[in-house]
């Protein structure tokens, strides 16, 4: 289903802050920190995620259990490409699947148990094809501070280009929003070390639900994962608190008006690898950048409102680094899958 186009207004942006701050935060919660009725917040989250312009998504970050990011490019025939970009998004395990350059090729992002792992991604989670030309899979090396940084996979951030500074809380509204597995910083383990942290058959029930709807509630995470509703709050709490449980805010671009969307690989000077990512991470138009692995080393998704603007922003702002070697871009054709489950949004 495709999602309206509608113009956010202040309220609505400071919603979708909210959401970012805290996915499952209380409507209640909310509404008092931006200063509107509890019922106002609800009628504005309802509304957009009917529209298919809005939705919260419980997304499984395998970088605190030691998995590895990858993003993967396919190439392959014309008439082959929309079976297998359906293929991909068909797995619990890939997020934004994208079909790119006029329908010959496919990117995706995997996460897989380590970097090791990296055989099993090419030989046994692709499709196998001969119209399937050739298969890159570039390990996602690490991503720059700023506004990527923290979300599982390198996750582009929810509001594009200069949607993403207008009607933004101020440090006291945010402070009202502190998620709970937030209260002890100290206690969040480092990327990789989650205290020793094991998911069982309960926690893939709840991941899935979360996956269609990241502000689920207890009732219907209970039934799904079959324990009762206290033991959903506690675990869900040591999920979000040792990083394993990300919640999205997950909004496709076009919906605001932005329609021209690419995906870059850039070939920089390794002596000034970190601080191109760094500076192109800082670009209102960059939704994500990460360095990798493979033939180039550095991976960007733009976000543009339209083609001459994506133009200026590739000629203007990322290509005037001299640092640059080579990049090569790749229109987004069309979204097969974003981040969570592949699920029409109910109207």
């Amino acid at each position: 289903m495709k999602p309206e186009t509608v113009t956010l207004d202040a309220v609505d942006t400071q919603l979708v802050h909210a959401l970012e701050i805290d996915g499952r935060a209380p409507f209640r919660l909310i509404g008092a920190a931006l200063g509107v009725s509890e019922n106002t917040v609800a009628r504005r989250y309802r509304r957009l995620r009917g529209a298919g312009v809005l939705r919260v998504v419980g997304a499984f970050n395998g970088a605190r259990l030691g998995h590895s990011a990858w993003t993967v490019r396919l190439r392959c025939t014309p008439d082959a490409a929309t079976a297998l970009a359906d293929a991909l998004a068909a797995r619990p395990d890939t997020s934004y699947v994208h079909l790119l350059s006029g329908g010959t090729e496919i990117s995706c992002s995997v996460q897989t148990p380590s970097a090791e792992r990296g055989e099993a991604l090419l030989l046994h989670k692709l499709p196998r094809t001969s119209r399937v030309t050739s298969v890159t899979a570039h390990l996602l090396l690490g991503l720059p501070h700023g506004r990527d940084a923290g979300r599982p996979g390198g996750t582009p951030v929810a509001l594009p280009g200069a949607a993403a500074g207008q009607g933004r809380l101020t440090p006291e509204q945010a402070a009202l929003l502190a998620p709970p597995a937030a209260d002890d910083p100290a206690g969040d383990p480092p990327a990789g070390e989650a205290g020793g942290l094991a998911l069982g058959p309960a926690d893939r029930a709840l991941f899935e639900v979360l996956s269609r709807d990241g502000r689920a509630g207890h009732t219907e995470l209970a039934a799904a994962a079959g324990v009762s509703e206290s033991t959903v709050r506690r675990r869900l709490a040591v999920l979000r608190r040792a990083g394993v449980l990300a919640l999205l805010v997950d909004i496709p671009p076009a919906a605001l008006g932005f329609r021209a969307e690419a995906r870059l690989w850039m070939s920089v000077r390794p002596s000034r690898l970190a601080a191109v990512a760094a500076r192109l991470a800082g670009h209102p138009e960059v939704s994500f950048a990460a360095m990798t692995t493979g033939p180039t080393n550095l991976v960007a998704a733009v976000t543009c409102r339209d083609s001459l603007d994506l133009a200026r922003c590739l000629t203007e702002r990322i290509a005037s680094s001299d640092a640059i070697r080579t990049m090569e871009t790749a229109p987004v054709i069309r979204t097969v899958k974003r981040a969570g489950a592949l699920l029409p949004l109910p109207r």
